[in-house]
């Protein structure tokens, strides 16, 4: 016995899968609006008035950092040019997820040595630090580390 395909069963066949498309664009987009964690500047123009000044100011500081994760322990060596450990007079971190706020960290850096270390347990995934540190005449360096954490 074949089953007729009418009107009405080909009306509900695209009806069903117009509202699932329709009901997965909602939850998508309640998502994103939830783990927004929100702006990056209050003024962008403002914001991009001081860019190009804090750049050049940064790279002549001529300063590079490599950084390494392992657990327990987040590692900061900043070497000048001359590949000389430099000592900061701040730094301040944020480490958290790359999608939402929910788990950020602020860790608290103590210098050992040539490098500067902060006690802190990552979970498995991706990981974004959004660092800030100043030289000790007062110069801003940020950057953001991107790290991956395997599980």
């Amino acid at each position: 016995m074949t089953r007729e395909l009418t009107g009405r069963k080909v009306f509900f066949f695209i009806a069903s899968a117009f509202a699932l498309i329709i009901a997965v664009n909602i939850y998508m987009a309640v998502k994103a609006v939830s783990t927004f964690p929100g702006l990056e500047v209050r003024n962008s123009y403002v914001a991009s008035q001081n860019f190009d000044r804090e750049r050049k100011a940064q790279e002549a500081l001529g300063w590079t950092l490599h950084e390494s994760y392992a657990p327990g322990e987040l590692r900061l060596a900043f070497r000048d040019r001359a590949g000389v450990p430099v000592v900061l007079g701040d730094i301040s971190a944020v480490v958290g997820r790359t999608t939402e706020a929910a788990e950020d960290i602020t860790p608290v850096f103590v210098r050992e040595g040539a490098d500067y270390i902060a006690a802190m347990d990552l979970g498995p995934g991706r990981w974004m630090v959004l660092l800030e540190a100043r030289a000790e005449d007062g110069t801003r360096f940020h950057k953001r580390l991107d790290l991956f954490v395997k599980g």
